[in-house]
């Protein structure tokens, strides 16, 4: 089931958060029951053979949690290999489901056998609950877990407004919240909050990601032919598929934190106007957020991070994103994306070093050279996106070598000129609107700056108050919220995946 289906919409939802408050108010134990059994038919809806894959997954972490827990006579070595066992466990399951096939054809590839498998379909947010569940492990092994229960464990794991492509909530964000006596009363204003963001998301997916979709699968899909793009349209392609995976992962976030907010949760941010960033250590800091602090937390800082000196600081960058390339898919395309955004973290790490040592001030710049960064930065990413979009390096490379001016024709740029020109400049229009959307509006969390936690880090009392820009429980923006709304659904004709449920 997703998020912007009608039967999602109109049935799963209402019936979902209703009964969850009806049941709240007699006992909480079974309005926790009703949302986990409710998640996992949201899970099941897909496929529902996977459902009995996240239960078995489950039992095995809570039960490795379990053994897990500190004891007074128990010895730190057994611990220490009940948590490597329990990782290992987690990580060969992921790898049969997500990486057997790539593996194979590799090994066929480079060995030249012919080794063959049945084509393994890959479950739906394997890849989230998988990671969520090893930083429980890990936390649990340090005794940083406090007792919550199989029922509210369960609830961590499959909690459905975050659990096919996130955020990678951590347990001390989620569980908590269920212990407060005001998560179990229905407040007005709290659903109209939530409404609110899951109605600007399912906008931003429904009008702005799949509006400009079709511009960049033709220009991937052209160049997977045989096509070779000009100039114009090889940027046209790669800025197209940039803002739609944009919108497309932001409407998600912020629909995400919507569903939660019904039920009364915040869900940590995980998307903060990345586009805004002025160096590719920034982008990182405001795109997908939570994963940026998983990998930092569990594999940049136990492979040292920066505490044995700059070389190895910047090793452990590397790899670090290399493995973040392959968590996002099976393919070298992935790996590729991953490295190169390594390769450019390493420069920007190395650039901030020489301005240190030269008495730079890393903060202070004049506006126009925020601008240039901020233009170089969304490039960079831009030309990153075409490999992650690529089906292989092969598009790729076509791509940003017209993107640099390297398949420049001037015979096939007159030859097609008549042909493109309406199409392109019909595309250059959108492209200009969702360039002054991601670089001069203010995000969602801005809007709603005054109802959301103190975490999302946005000040309530800036400028957007002076001019009157931050949400309100009144007619005017119950008004603007509900245009938006059946302006979504009325053009919600073809069910359209979010890009992250992929990976």
């Amino acid at each position: 089931m997703l998020f912007n289906s009608h039967e999602f919409i109109f049935c799963f939802v209402p019936f979902s958060v209703a009964l969850f408050f009806i049941l709240g108010k007699k006992d909480h134990r079974l309005a926790i029951l009703w949302l986990v059994v409710g998640s996992l038919y949201f899970y099941g809806w897909w496929e529902w053979i996977y459902i009995a894959l996240i239960i078995a997954s489950i039992l095995f972490n809570y039960c490795s949690g379990e053994l897990l827990r500190p004891k007074p006579n128990m010895r730190h070595k057994i611990r220490k290999t009940i948590l490597v066992f329990g990782i290992i466990f987690n990580l060969v399951l992921l790898a049969y489901f997500k990486y057997s096939n790539f593996l194979i054809d590799n090994l066929n590839e480079l060995l030249s056998t012919n080794l063959s498998v049945e084509k393994i379909i890959l479950p739906l947010a394997i890849s989230f609950f998988t990671f969520q569940q090893i930083t429980y492990l890990v936390d649990m092994y340090r005794g940083e877990v406090r007792g919550h229960g199989f029922l509210k464990y369960c609830l961590f794991v499959t909690f459905f407004p975050q659990l096919i492509a996130g955020p990678i909530v951590h347990h001390k964000e989620i569980l908590p919240q269920f212990d407060k006596e005001k998560t179990w009363k229905f407040c007005s204003e709290r659903f109209a909050v939530g409404l609110t963001f899951f109605s600007i998301g399912l906008f931003k997916k429904i009008i702005l990601a799949d509006g400009i979709s079709k511009y960049a699968n033709s220009t991937f899909d052209q160049v997977a032919a045989g096509a070779v793009p000009n100039f114009t349209e090889a940027w046209s392609g790669a800025l197209s598929y940039a803002f739609q995976l944009y919108f497309d992962f932001s409407g998600y976030a912020d629909m995400a934190i919507g569903l939660a907010c019904m039920f009364g949760i915040w869900l940590p941010l995980n998307f903060n106007s990345p586009y805004k960033a002025y160096n590719i250590i920034e982008f990182w800091r405001r795109w997908h957020m939570t994963l940026s602090r998983f990998m930092r937390d569990y594999l940049y800082i136990p492979m040292g991070g920066g505490r044995r000196g700059n070389i190895l600081q910047l090793r452990n960058i590397l790899l670090t994103m290399l493995l973040g390339g392959l968590w996002h898919g099976a393919g070298w395309t992935f790996v590729i994306w991953g490295g190169l955004h390594g390769l450019c973290l390493v420069i920007n790490h190395l650039w901030h070093n020489v301005k240190k040592k030269l008495g730079m001030d890393l903060e202070q710049k004049a506006w126009w050279s925020n601008w240039l960064s901020r233009i170089f930065t969304l490039s960079i990413v831009s030309c990153l996106w075409v490999v992650f979009r690529a089906e292989n390096m092969g598009v790729a490379l076509t791509i940003l070598k017209s993107m640099f001016g390297m398949n420049y024709s001037l015979e096939a740029l007159s030859s097609r000129a008549e042909t493109l020109s309406g199409g392109i400049q019909h595309n250059t229009d959108r492209l200009i609107a969702c360039l002054i959307l991601v670089w001069f509006a203010p995000n969602t969390q801005q809007f709603m700056s005054r109802f959301v936690p103190e975490s999302y880090g946005v000040n309530h009392k800036s400028n957007l108050l002076k001019i009157k820009l931050q949400w309100a429980p009144n007619i005017y923006w119950a008004l603007f919220i509900g245009i938006l709304l059946v302006s979504s659904i009325l053009n919600l004709t073809r069910i359209n995946e979010f890009l992250y449920f992929q990976f």
